[in-house]
């Protein structure tokens, strides 16, 4: 049985439209061979069992005429074959194959018949729903009528169909309010009366495609004039409506009032793109306009002037902020009075910063202009609250051609400037300068990378010694503070201890500083003996750091280093007029046993008589004052100078030290002169803590 099921499927598989396999298909066809194998042996024999089978096959989707053509002929073939009795010969065998035909019949007769009745059912299946489409079809047209004239006559937005030509046949009571409600103004018009000035080129290009047939619909915002002459603002959507066989009818027209939306979206833009306090236009707008101006690219060059008022911020210390306010305005009113000019334009960044634009050729001689024009006009006293207040201000100029520079480097540049302006006096202006604003740049760079620097260690500490002049013995080292920065190399204090001093910075690099000092003080005296000194520098902010004294106490005690074994370094000019209270740190310090050096002495023009109160030990001379002395014979003012300072300081039991030693002769001069230490290049330059020790002195002791 399963053999004649194998090739019965075989024979009617690629005639049978279905989804399963062949093999599945076999074991959908077994049943089949089953029942008509026990037919065969039935008794009594029972033919209607092939009409069954034949409706199974046509059940199981095998409808095609070869289907049932092969169907036959395995049957005929192969079922009294494999599914008969074994060895039935004669009158039985001859039984067997009458039975097989009489299946044969039926199988036959069955397909034939479900065959037809699936075919009435489909074919009543499909009037039934020819019907059915016919009957929905007349109900949606009604219904969609119905809907659109629903949507027509009260939708919120204005609707208008015209014809091909532009002739206006129908519109809703929405559009002829937005219109101003007049129908005469509106219907049996024509659309192309309905131009505006302010229409963009391609909104009647669209209406020409659509009317065509070229384009389906097309969006856009258009304006129109009512019949009062105010204007309405829409969005406008156009549709193009075709007929049955696809040819253009009409166009449909929707409208969305947008005017009150415009007017409140023009309201917002100029309240962002304006200042609220002086009206002129803010930070975003003069971008914007200089983003243009620079794009212009071309022969095109501009002026760009950056205004800071000079000691505004006083004004709303002492007269308060509204007065301030008030001021501010009174200015804007005078700067805008300045750029009357084609192409100019002022406008306020925040606080009391503007700036002034000028475009066109020869921006320098107008630029220079426009900066005077404003200085002018600052110039005359403003009365506020019955007070009569100068207004000063510095400016800084960016000139040049369009396209060389972003906005952003433009204003960066043109700020730089005008900063420099401020530092060399104010009420003036300066023009940009590459190399200085390069520098400037550059110590930006720097201020911003100081604490990490610190936290990454990149500074080094640089040794320079110090010498008894009468023997020439080392004394001790001053420690010189390196950074060793990874893009511009080994920098001097000279170049980062400024901003250090800005930030704040300046409080943990000097603790890290004397740190790494007294260890190395403790280091040489450790591996080498004897008792060098070391000196530390203190900046001013560090005077006034309320942990100064706390913090030394703890790096001597932390190090084992003795008190008298550090120097601590301070400027003239930090000390003086310094109170009592400034003092009292350093006082504290002294008596503890730390030496105090007054540094750069002769510098700050400090009273003589002060040194009585300072708590020092060591007047450092500045260098200023030795320099006649580098060649023979000296410079006998110089000498006068240095032998008065030396006496003085003797006689209040100071010790002196001279910086910048750089010749033999001043060497032996300084030592007639009766000076104690000194330290500069004829002795050796600053260097690595190792060389402190293998110092050549050979040359260092001036001859008698």
């Amino acid at each position: 049985m399963g053999r004649f099921a194998t090739i019965w499927s075989r024979a009617i598989f690629p005639v049978t439209a279905t989804s399963l396999t062949r093999p599945e298909f076999e074991q959908h066809l077994l049943p089949l061979a089953r029942t008509l194998t026990e037919a065969l042996h039935a008794r009594p024999f029972d033919p209607a069992v092939g009409q069954r089978v034949g409706a199974e096959l046509v059940a199981v989707h095998c409808t095609d005429p070869e289907a049932l053509a092969g169907t036959l002929g395995v049957v005929e073939a192969y079922l009294v074959l494999y599914c008969g009795p074994e060895g039935a010969c004669g009158e039985a065998a001859e039984e067997y194959r009458a039975r097989c035909a009489r299946l044969q019949h039926g199988i036959a007769a069955g397909f034939a018949r479900a065959l037809r009745e699936r075919t009435l059912r489909e074919q009543e299946a499909i009037a039934r729903s020819a019907l059915t489409a016919r009957s929905d079809a007349q109900d949606a047209l009604h219904a969609s009528e119905a809907r659109f004239r629903a949507v027509f006559e009260g939708a919120a937005i204005g609707i208008g169909i015209a014809d091909l030509e532009g002739n206006v046949l129908e519109v809703n009571d929405t559009l002829l309010r937005m219109f101003g409600g007049l129908e005469g103004h509106v219907r049996g018009r024509n659309v192309s009366e309905w131009g505006h000035p302010d229409d963009a080129p391609h909104v009647w290009k669209m209406y020409g495609e659509l009317v065509r047939g070229e384009r389906e619909h097309y969006r856009a915002e258009k304006p129109y004039y009512r019949h009062d002459g105010t204007v309405l603002w829409t969005n406008l959507t156009v549709s193009l409506l075709r007929d049955a066989e696809g040819r253009p009818q009409y166009q449909l027209a929707l409208m969305e009032d947008t005017t009150e939306r415009r007017l409140l979206n023009l309201r917002l833009r100029y309240e962002a793109t304006h200042d609220a306090l002086t009206g002129l236009p803010n930070r975003t707008l003069f971008f914007e306009r200089l983003e243009k101006a620079l794009a212009a690219g071309g022969p095109t060059r501009f002026g760009l002037c950056y205004l800071d008022l000079d000691g505004f911020k006083a004004v709303n210390d002492s007269l308060g902020h509204s007065a301030g306010d008030r001021l501010l305005v009174e200015v804007a009113d005078r700067l805008q009075s300045c750029a009357t000019g084609p192409g100019e334009v002022v406008a306020r960044l925040g606080g009391d910063e503007f700036v002034a634009l000028t475009t066109g050729p020869d921006t320098e001689h107008k630029a220079a202009d426009l900066a005077v024009r404003i200085l002018s006009s600052l110039s005359a006293p403003i009365r506020l609250d019955g007070r009569e207040l100068t207004v000063r201000g510095s400016i800084g100029i960016v000139e040049g051609a369009a396209g060389e520079r972003t906005p952003a480097e433009v204003l960066r540049s043109a700020d730089i400037t005008m900063y420099r302006a401020k530092a060399a006096g104010g009420n003036r202006f300066e023009f940009a300068d590459a190399e200085a604003d390069a520098r400037a740049i550059t110590r930006h760079g720097l201020t911003n990378a100081l604490p990490a620097a610190l936290e990454r260690g990149e500074f080094f500490i640089e040794y320079q010694p110090l010498v008894h002049l009468h023997d020439g013995s080392v004394h001790g080292a001053e420690a010189l503070v390196r950074w060793s920065h990874p893009q511009y190399g080994v920098l001097g204090p000279d170049r980062f201890i400024p901003l250090a001093e800005r930030t704040g910075l300046i409080v943990p690099l000097g603790r890290w500083v004397l740190e790494e000092a007294v260890r190395q003080a403790r280091n040489w005296k450790r591996e080498h003996g004897g008792s060098l000194r070391i000196n530390v520098n203190l900046s001013p902010t560090q005077l006034h750091h309320p942990g100064l004294v706390a913090d030394t106490v703890a790096v001597l005690e932390n190090s084992g280093l003795a008190p008298g074994a550090l120097c601590l370094e301070v400027t003239e000019s930090a000390l003086i007029g310094a109170d009592d209270e400034l003092l009292e740190p350093l006082r504290r310090l002294a008596a503890l046993g730390v030496d105090i050096a007054l540094d750069d002495f002769g510098t700050g023009y400090s009273n003589l008589a002060n040194l009585r109160r300072l708590p020092v030990s060591v007047l450092k001379l500045d260098r200023s004052f030795t320099q006649g002395m580098q060649q023979l014979p000296a410079d006998p003012v110089d000498v006068k100078i240095v032998e008065g300072i030396v006496a003085l300081a003797h006689s209040l039991s100071l010790a002196v030290t001279v910086e910048g030693v750089e010749t033999g002769a001043q060497a032996a001069q300084l030592r007639a002169l009766g000076c104690d230490t000194a330290q500069g290049w004829y002795y050796a330059r600053p260097g690595a803590p190792d060389r402190i020790h293998t110092l050549s002195l050979s040359d260092a002791v001036p001859l008698p």
